[in-house]
Parts: structure tokens; C-alpha cells; sequence
């Protein structure tokens, strides 16, 4: 199953999510450079959000770009 998490207008996919408590070190403070290696870990993670109690490990999920492309039409007759 495949968790989709909306936040400030842009949505992700979550990959993980890790108790934020794994992340603390022995004075108490969360290693930001810790999660940083995470993220550049996981395969896909582009995006790192923080809820009260896991870091989310997520990837972006992109806007729809529109392509329009114009098709040379090749008529073929057969006699």
C-alpha cells in the first residue's frame, strides 16, 4: 500500500517513517545529519517532513506538464 501525505499544497509519497527518538543523540538533540544521510539513502526519498513523532522519508510527487506535440501524418495509398 502506498501512503500519499498532502502537505503545504504538495503532495508526497512516504517511503518510511522513522520514530524521531532514533534520530536523538546522547545530549538530546536531534542530528539533523543523520537524517540528512537517510534521506540521501533511500532509494527515491527527495523530502524529509516532521511530524510530533517519526520523520516522513518522501518523495515528491511532480505536477502534470502538459507536452504538446505536433505528429507529421504520412498518407499511404495503395493501388
Amino acid at each position: 500500500m502506498m501512503l500519499i501525505y498532502r502537505h503545504n499544497g504538495k503532495c508526497y509519497i512516504i517511503h518510511r517513517d522513522i520514530p524521531l527518538h532514533n534520530f536523538v543523540n546522547k545530549e538530546g538533540i536531534v542530528d539533523l545529519e543523520l537524517v540528512k544521510m537517510c534521506r540521501d539513502y533511500f532509494f527515491r526519498v527527495d523530502h524529509v517532513l516532521r511530524t510530533e513523532t517519526h520523520f516522513l522519508f518522501a518523495e515528491t510527487i511532480q505536477d502534470a506538464e502538459i507536452i504538446e506535440e505536433t505528429q507529421n501524418v504520412v498518407e499511404t495509398t495503395y493501388s
